[in-house]
């Protein structure tokens, strides 16, 4: 069995996860890589080597989640390290999206990285050690995005489980990061990472307008270098204490501080109406 630790790495076929994947491959890892489309995967990636196992899962079936852990682990004999990148951008008003447009984007962005924990815990339970990184997006720590209101809920999600999961986990020397990346370079602004809303309602001016700017003007312009990312989690990978939580990109970081302190104003600045509540 390698010495070198095992990656699991959703949503690898674009994307960050993509980059992510062909950095650990040639720095030597050992990784299983899912997408719904294994074919991806092997046209970006590779077939199957000694070092590298692509896996067509449907993240939204628990057998078909509990399956890919099963076969990383026959190939590999352990997996170290947990990615839960798979996700898509749902843009869209709260009143134009459809429930099931919005329950969609739970399923993948919330529901498939719990059933990847909830089948790989055991694992990491038995072996007392392990790290799971979520990926959420600054639009997980502020959701002032009009016209992105569900996917930043989703976002929200994983920031809320994460944080749990940490503390649920820490006894098994397990450790879990939720990652919060602002603007990358990677193809999420394009094609198959970003659905637009299917009733789209022309009185949100300020929605479509960033819709806009995020389809036409963001894109190919985004601060933030993948193979950088992929560097920094390699970093955190490492650590004997990761954090809890970890921004990424200069933007995340600005975002991230400007959310705290517009919350700290406003908790400080209604302190009185607060406390006027207890017995």
């Amino acid at each position: 069995m390698s010495t070198k630790k095992v990656w699991f790495v959703t949503g690898a076929s674009k994307g960050l996860g993509l980059t992510l994947v062909k950095k650990l491959l040639a720095e030597g890892y050992s990784v299983a890589a899912t997408s719904r489309n294994v074919s991806e995967l092997q046209k970006v990636i590779s077939e199957e080597s000694s070092t590298f196992i692509p896996l067509e899962v449907d993240l939204v079936n628990e057998n078909s989640v509990s399956e890919a852990i099963s076969e990383t682990i026959e190939k590999f004999g352990k997996i170290d390290i947990i990615v839960n990148n798979a996700g898509y951008g749902q843009l869209g008003t709260l009143e134009e999206l459809t429930d099931k447009e919005s329950r969609q984007n739970f399923d993948t962005n919330v529901f498939g990285s719990l059933n990847v924990i909830r089948k790989s815990m055991p694992y990491f339970r038995a072996q007392k050690s392990g790290s799971i990184f979520n990926i959420a997006s600054i639009g997980g720590l502020s959701g002032e995005f009009a016209g992105w209101g569900v996917y930043c809920a989703t976002k929200f999600a994983v920031v809320g489980f994460t944080e749990a999961l940490a503390a649920e986990v820490k006894e098994f020397g397990v450790n879990a990061t939720v990652i919060y990346p602002g603007y990358f370079r990677t193809d999420f602004l394009t094609g198959g990472s970003l659905r637009t809303p299917e009733n789209e309602i022309d009185a949100y001016t300020t929605a479509r307008q960033l819709q806009e700017a995020h389809e036409k003007d963001i894109n190919g312009n985004q601060p933030g270098s993948p193979e950088k990312a992929a560097v920094a989690l390699l970093e955190l990978a490492a650590m004997e204490n990761p954090p809890v939580h970890l921004v990424l990109g200069s933007d995340a970081f600005q975002m991230a501080n400007n959310k705290l302190s517009t919350l700290q104003n406003e908790i400080s600045d209604f302190k009185t109406l607060s406390i006027s509540t207890d017995y």
